[in-house]
């Protein structure tokens, strides 16, 4: 469309009475190349919902396996069996893993996996038994949709049934990941598994009826076009109407490194800020979006958090899903200080959470740290 003062004047009146945004609205909004203008808009929103707080948990991933039967375009984590870097974690090596990982406030293991072709279905809860016994103050964020269908496969289960197994074994959140782009025929050129938009909202549908809740992502950045990223979050809010059961929005930015999509150009820092401001306007029932840093750099995150964001995820360590792709040059992981830094540095309140978003610890906003180091030191004779 051919912008003009006009249709910004009249999306601006929306967003500022709260008014739900069309999909036109969502495509017009990402050919407007005013930035600045699209940013405020989008950081309205996130202050209404959140004020001046950013969210971040104290976390650790772990991924049992990278053997997967599946070869997706986008991924350089997956191996196939018997090759050298290969691994399959035996139940008391995951145990040991965690536990070496664990840290001063650790709340929550974050786990995906690889399809593997040949481990049975009883090694899942098992492990997540196992590591609950041995973490119990830590919540288990675990496997995406397209593993739970995967498990429904091994298990001749259905997947009602195989989240009741999980979570009796300590499950409280599955991970939003096995997203990636919703719209089939972008879908079927990017993803080399059967779990596709029908069976990805069946089983978020089924978990949030049980209780948990969930996040949900979209990777970005590869072939698809704005108008596929708009599908995307349109089906997201329409699941959310129905359930309630999302507490957050993850983009996902797609990494060029060590996989059949290598050719590609990462999404430049500029498409990551509309990305992030669409989506904060658009999903107008999701209480929360998180700029996952790893993926993203970190000056980059930090002014996402002006375009929408309000999350910054975790001290996240080993996350090899994206450090396979090596090569951005992001840390394996951020200390709470760290993040404590990079928040107030945003010009944000942090607030740390755990995997519910309840707050478990609230920090000093920058202006209120300055003022305190700024005042003299009383000292004691």
């Amino acid at each position: 469309m051919a912008w003009n003062e006009a249709r910004k004047a009249e999306l601006t009146e929306k967003i500022a009475q709260g008014e739900r945004l069309t999909r036109q609205d969502g495509e017009d909004l990402y050919d407007c190349d005013d930035l600045a203008w699209l940013g405020a808009q989008a950081h309205s929103v996130r202050t209404r919902k959140n004020g001046d707080v950013v969210f971040f948990n104290v976390n650790r991933h772990l991924n049992l396996t990278n053997v997967c039967r599946a070869s997706c375009a986008y991924c350089s984590f997956e191996r196939k069996p018997g090759a050298k870097d290969a691994y399959t974690m035996r139940v008391e090596e995951a145990v040991s893993l965690a536990l070496a990982m664990k840290d001063d406030g650790l709340t929550e293991l974050h786990i995906v996996n690889g399809l593997h072709p040949t481990l049975p279905w009883k090694y899942y809860p098992r492990v997540l038994r196992e590591l609950k016994a041995a973490l119990p103050g830590v919540a288990l964020k675990a496997f995406t949709a397209t593993e739970v269908h995967y498990f429904e496969e091994l298990s001749g289960l259905s997947a009602g049934d195989v989240l009741d197994e999980l979570i009796d074994a300590g499950l409280e959140s599955l991970t939003g990941g096995g997203a990636e782009i919703f719209d089939w025929e972008v879908r079927k050129q990017v993803v080399d598994h059967n779990t596709h938009w029908e069976d990805w909202s069946r089983i978020h549908r089924l978990a949030h009826q049980k209780g948990l809740k969930t996040p949900a992502t979209m990777l970005y950045g590869h072939i698809e076009e704005p108008r596929h990223r708009v599908d995307h979050v349109l089906r997201l809010r329409e699941l959310q109407d129905e359930t309630g059961g999302f507490q957050v929005f993850i983009p996902l930015r797609f990494h060029n490194d060590n996989n059949r999509l290598s050719h590609l150009k990462m999404a430049a820092p500029t498409d990551v800020l509309k990305t992030f401001a669409v989506s904060r306007l658009m999903l107008d029932n999701f209480g929360h979006v998180k700029v996952f840093w790893v993926m993203h750099g970190l000056s980059t995150s930090q002014l996402a958090l002006n375009y929408g964001a309000d999350d910054m995820d975790g001290s996240v360590v080993e996350y090899k899903i994206t450090h396979d792709a090596d090569g951005f040059g992001t840390p394996d992981k951020l200390t709470r200080e760290n993040l404590l830094e990079l928040i107030r540095d945003a010009g944000f309140q942090p607030k740390e959470r755990n995997t519910r978003y309840e707050v478990i610890r609230e920090y000093d906003p920058p202006t209120a740290l300055a003022q305190r180091r700024a005042e003299p030191q009383t000292v004691w004779a």
